[in-house]
């Protein structure tokens, strides 16, 4: 509310100002007022979609389309609210009618995308994708057309583009993580670990990196814990995963040995550890 109401502020100035200037001088006044306006309406725009509710962002945009139902700066703004909302199905709805708007850019057609893939529409998100000019080179639109290849299992399209986003991008390690993954399920597990271990360093406090990481290296048999960066809470639970992945891979006695591990070091009481030892040992009694 603080930002709101600084935001404000230059139009307190510009009505102020107005105070000085000749009779005859309308015209002028009303150019500052409108252009202050706009210039504090972008501002709470601004406010809603990075530090506002996520609701009430989808709220206030909703509004402003009441007043104004053919402002492009509205129709993105609730379409940007509703992501970050976690509400994909209206999401979706509102980005395909951002890209009927006369001024829509490329990059609205890659967010429509985006929201598309979120909704699981892959076929449909692959179409608008094929749409997007391959001169327009974006971070999130190669990061899309990796997701897409790998949906439909052409994985030499996924590499490339995985590569191709990662480079485009001073912050990879959420792709590097997805390409990880892309090539755990594909059981290319030792370069699901390299790239796990790039992510990681890239941004050590990325935990589904760590976890994928572990899951790659037990799928080896590879029953030590990495070494990287970590909490006391995060060794714990990276321990279950690495136990989960031993008894999975038959080895029951290291499985056991590693849930217990988890159990005496989570600072707490750790209840998913708990639940799998006790599973385990019931199994095994009967």
């Amino acid at each position: 509310m603080r930002r709101m109401a600084l935001a404000v502020l230059p139009l307190a100035m510009v009505i102020s100002g107005c105070e000085s200037l000749p009779l005859g001088g309308g015209t002028e006044v009303e150019r500052a007022l409108k252009a202050t306006n706009v210039v504090d309406e972008t501002n709470l725009n601004d406010v809603m979609l990075t530090v506002a509710d996520p609701n009430e962002a989808v709220d206030y945009f909703r509004r402003s389309l009441t007043n104004d139902p053919e402002r492009l700066e509205f129709q993105r703004g609730l379409a940007k609210s509703l992501i970050r909302a976690k509400r994909p199905r209206e999401a979706m709805e509102a980005w395909g009618l951002v890209i009927k708007h006369e001024d829509a850019t490329m990059e609205d057609n890659v967010d429509y995308a985006d929201a598309l893939i979120r909704n699981g529409e892959w076929k449909q998100a692959e179409a608008q994708l094929n749409t997007i000019p391959p001169t327009h080179e974006t971070f999130k639109r190669y990061r899309l057309e990796a997701m897409v290849a790998d949906s439909n299992r052409s994985w030499e399209k996924a590499d490339s583009f995985y590569e191709t986003a990662a480079g485009l991008t001073t912050k990879p390690s959420a792709v590097l993580n997805n390409w990880g993954y892309s090539k755990l399920t594909r059981g290319d597990f030792s370069e699901a670990e390299r790239l796990f271990i790039e992510a990681i360093s890239q941004d050590t406090s990325l935990f589904t990196a760590k976890n994928n990481l572990v899951l790659a290296r037990g799928a080896q048999r590879k029953y030590d814990l990495p070494v990287v960066q970590m909490s006391q809470v995060e060794r714990a639970q990276l321990l279950h995963t690495l136990g989960l992945s031993a008894i999975k891979q038959g080895d029951v006695s290291t499985g056991k040995g590693l849930l217990r591990e988890a159990i005496d070091t989570h600072p707490q009481h750790f209840e998913a550890a708990v639940r799998s030892l006790r599973a385990l040992e019931a199994n095994v009694a009967n």
